[in-house]
């Protein structure tokens, strides 16, 4: 760490964000196709179908293969999502006039993900496993299974669809145009920010991180 930037991200994290994000996207487009009856033309072939299915696969096999690889940083990062406190609760309440004014001053001191981060983190765990429920369902027992489970599934599937779409545009936005976010961005394209927005954005981890002797989180 030096004292201009500090390291936010390792390369494997990054690497899963961005396979992973790219396989949401190809299976957010491939199924707004099928979700939308206008748009039904373009799948008369069914390519994307097949493209939808790669997609698929590539969005179960990628977070297993970090799991293989770092299972010890996988298990710390779905059991942060799942951890809330006080601060937390602070953070939602004041979480309005801050981005929508700019207020900081009742912001409280974040760690290494901001209550935000950690709920789009929350919400990506739950949506992703209904995602792989209902779509293994769909895609391996589709004439075996009860019509009315099959229906159900499919329901599910396009619950998710709709929430995790509206969630990843707001993230999207939050991430890349937000005036306050500014180096959210460069955190996941290059895996460091300033000590300053780190100080800002995230001052409980980086203080921790200067306590530890300047060990990167993961």
């Amino acid at each position: 760490m030096t004292n201009q930037e500090v390291e936010k991200y390792r390369r494997p994290v990054r690497i899963l964000h961005w396979v992973h994000s790219g396989a949401f996207v190809v299976l957010f487009l491939t199924g707004l196709v099928l979700f939308i009856p206008q748009l039904a033309f373009l799948a008369e072939d069914s390519w994307t179908r097949l493209i939808h299915r790669i997609g698929a696969a590539i969005f179960i096999i990628v977070p297993l293969l970090y799991l293989v690889i770092n299972p010890k940083a996988a298990v710390r990062g779905v059991k942060m999502a799942f951890t809330w406190g006080i601060a937390d609760m602070e953070w939602l309440r004041a979480a309005p006039r801050y981005y929508f004014l700019g207020d900081e001053k009742a912001m409280p001191p974040q760690g290494s993900l901001n209550s935000g981060q950690k709920m789009w983190w929350f919400l990506t765990i739950v949506c992703g496993v209904v995602f792989i429920l209902t779509g293994l369902v769909m895609w391996f027992a589709r004439t075996a299974a009860p019509a009315a489970l099959l229906q159900w599934m499919i329901f599910l599937h396009a619950v998710v669809f709709i929430v995790a779409g509206a969630m990843f545009f707001l993230h999207l936005y939050l991430g890349v145009f937000h005036p306050l976010m500014t180096e959210a961005w460069k955190a996941m394209a290059t895996g460091k920010i300033s000590a300053e927005y780190a100080r800002e954005h995230h001052g409980k981890w980086y203080e921790e991180v200067s306590k530890s002797k300047e060990q990167p989180a993961k």
